[in-house]
């Protein structure tokens, strides 16, 4: 019987990612269509919204198999890098052939570009309980140009955790950020799981 990682992606807290991901690659993209994944479309409808510019260029951060590149795309982005820890999931990536380029980075140095070289970040279902941690957030949007924006997602188990929806209100009202998207929707509607998404313009 095929391996159900879902089903045990929240232990893996703090240790062991790039290895759970590498293991899961192969079957991530049927596992998480037949529970009703639909976050990465979520967030690419909601950012082509915001963005007009479609040749603006994109990271994906957290990129996985491509399914986040894969939505933007079908939403007219043109210019989409990527960047993930695990290797196998970058292959699965880059079959699709949507992405301009591929980069494995490593959780200490996380990002492969200097600051300021991306208009707009994507981080969708990447940050939360069995992926990067919090601390990742403020990693990226450090890196963003003053009127970049951010599109992410915190789904319901980040979301029980007071830290995640702080995190954005601390830079609300430090005058650092602006929201200009928020809804709270589904993200695994076959698990009963939700997820906020959020786009955030850098001030």
């Amino acid at each position: 019987m095929t391996r159900k990682y879902l089903d045990s992606v929240y232990d893996h807290i703090g240790k062991g990612v790039a290895e759970f991901y590498d293991d899961w690659a192969a079957t991530y993209e049927a596992e998480v269509a037949e529970n009703g994944y639909v976050t990465p479309a979520r967030c690419a409808r909601a950012l082509a919204a915001h963005v007009a510019d479609k040749t603006t260029p994109i990271l994906d951060f957290g990129c996985g198999t491509g399914l986040s590149g894969h939505a933007l795309r079908a939403q007219g982005f043109t210019v989409i890098d990527g960047v993930d820890l695990s290797a196998a999931m970058l292959e699965q990536a880059r079959s699709k052939g949507i992405y301009r380029t591929l980069t494995q980075v490593t959780p200490d140095t996380p990002m492969a570009a200097p600051p300021g070289s991306y208009p707009i970040i994507a981080a969708i279902g990447v940050i939360g309980p069995g992926a990067a941690p919090l601390e990742v957030f403020d990693t990226l949007f450090d890196h963003l140009p003053k009127g970049g924006h951010m599109v992410l997602s915190f789904n319901d188990h980040a979301l029980q955790d007071p830290a995640y929806e702080g995190q954005i209100d601390r830079g609300i009202a430090d005058r650092q950020m602006h929201v200009t998207f928020r809804e709270h929707g589904p993200h695994l509607p076959a698990r009963n799981i939700n997820s906020t998404v959020y786009i955030l313009e850098k001030l």
